[in-house]
Formats: C-alpha cells, sequence, structure tokens
C-alpha cells in the first residue's frame, strides 16, 4: 500500500517523495536525517505507534503529520490532535483529496473539515491529556514539494499563523488574552464552524473572520485550528453538546 501512496504522489510535478518507512520508530529517523515537510503517517504499526511517532516528530519539529485513518476508531483522532497531527484523510479517499492534503498541510493548512471536527469535539473534552508517513514541501521552497511516507494511509481550513511547535502547548493560556470577538470567534471555530458559516453568524466578512482567527492562533501560540478546538475544550469554552 505504501509503494502505491508513493507511485500516487510521486507523479505530481511539485511532490516528491524523498523516503518510506515501515513503522513509527523508522519514520521519526527518517524525518530525522531527511527533513521532510508533511508526514502521511498510519496509526497502526508495530513497535512505536503512529500517535507516539507523531508527537516525536512535531515535538521535535522535524516535520508536519498528515494521519491516514479510518474513522472507526475516534480515540486515534484524539490521541493524534493532542500529539500535533495537522489533519486527517480517510485511507479510501479519492487520490486527488489525497494529493490536495499533501499539499495543503504542507502549506500550512489544517485538514479538518467541519464534519470531522463534529464528529470529534464530543470527545475532547473528555479524552485524556497526552504529550503531543508523504510529504509537501512547505511555503519558502521554490522547487518541488519533498515527500517522506510513514507507513499506510478531507477538507482543508486555514492557513493561519500559529505556533511553530506540534502538540497543544501544555501551560494554560488565558482567554483573557482575546477580545470578547475573538472568543466568540474561537468558539464558533470550536464547534466546527467555517470560516463562511462563521462569517454568516456574525454577519461579518469572511475576510474579517480570518483575521480573528489569526489573532487567536498567535496570541494563544496555537499552531492551527486543529489544536484551537482541543484548547477550547480543555479551557472549558466549549462544552459537549453545544
Amino acid at each position: 500500500m505504501r509503494s502505491g501512496f508513493s507511485m500516487m504522489l510521486g507523479v505530481e510535478p511539485d511532490l516528491e517523495v524523498i523516503g518510506d518507512a515501515a513503522d513509527g520508530a523508522s519514520a521519526v529517523e527518517l524525518c530525522r536525517r531527511l527533513r521532510p515537510d508533511v508526514v502521511l503517517m498510519d496509526v497502526q504499526m508495530p513497535g512505536t505507534d503512529g500517535i507516539e511517532a507523531t508527537r516525536l516528530i512535531t515535538g521535535e519539529g522535524l516535520a508536519k503529520v498528515l494521519i491516514l485513518t479510518t474513522f472507526d476508531r475516534d480515540d486515534y483522532l484524539f490521541d493524534a490532535l493532542r500529539a500535533g497531527a495537522s489533519g486527517f484523510l480517510l485511507k479510501n479517499s479519492d487520490p486527488d483529496d489525497l494529493v490536495d492534503g499533501v499539499r495543503a498541510v504542507g502549506h500550512g493548512h489544517a485538514l479538518l473539515a467541519p464534519e470531522v471536527t463534529r464528529r470529534v469535539i464530543e470527545r475532547l473534552a473528555t479524552a485524556p491529556q497526552s504529550t503531543g508517513a508523504g510529504t509537501a514541501q512547505g511555503p519558502g521552497h521554490d522547487t518541488g514539494n519533498r515527500t517522506a511516507r510513514g507507513t499506510e494511509p478531507g477538507t482543508e481550513f486555514g492557513p493561519e499563523p500559529g505556533s511553530e511547535s506540534g502538540a497543544v502547548p501544555s501551560h494554560p493560556l488565558s482567554l483573557d488574552l482575546l477580545t470578547s470577538r475573538e472568543t466568540e470567534v474561537l468558539r464558533l471555530v470550536a464547534q466546527g464552524l467555517s470560516n463562511a458559516e462563521i462569517a454568516r453568524t456574525l454577519v461579518v466578512g469572511e475576510a474579517t473572520v480570518k483575521t480573528h482567527v489569526s489573532a487567536c492562533l498567535s496570541k494563544l501560540h496555537l499552531r492551527d485550528r486543529v489544536q484551537a478546538v482541543v484548547l477550547a475544550y480543555e479551557a472549558g469554552l466549549v462544552h459537549p453538546g453545544e
């Protein structure tokens, strides 16, 4: 299956497959050596699993991680979110969606559709806290994108500038840092609304929403709206069922 994904990504002119690993430990070592931009990571692997590998990769700032999974095991999603994953794709995703997803994550987007957010947020508040493999070159690279694969294997949101760290910051950050409008935007993000939906709800322009989301991420030292969802639930801004 890995070879199939490598071939699929390798034919894209702006993507380059630079590595392939059979397990989590090998994926981490490969990332340390090759420094890819995005890692496609399976969850179930021998030895070091995909969640722990994701935590190590994002914790060391080696690459962004895109999890390839089925949604049969929601706990994978929650643990991966906390470990610093930038998003999720189904293993049976359309090939075009996979390619677009790699590009999106490589350019700083969080690959988490509203419907996926709504599926997972019910569990985020009660999931145990944890500390925080094809790839695409992120912004600032002029040549074709590089890709290093974990093992086997959306809809994008972002990009919004935030912290470069992988996992959700472990230290408490006060929501008092946010304005009342930024707090409201964060609450709507955590409820699974897209920027367009938030704009309609607040009767403002979508560009204004993007500005507020960016401010939230910057002030709270978050990398993307995936982390924002986690933090909003852990801070009690949003509660299950809302």
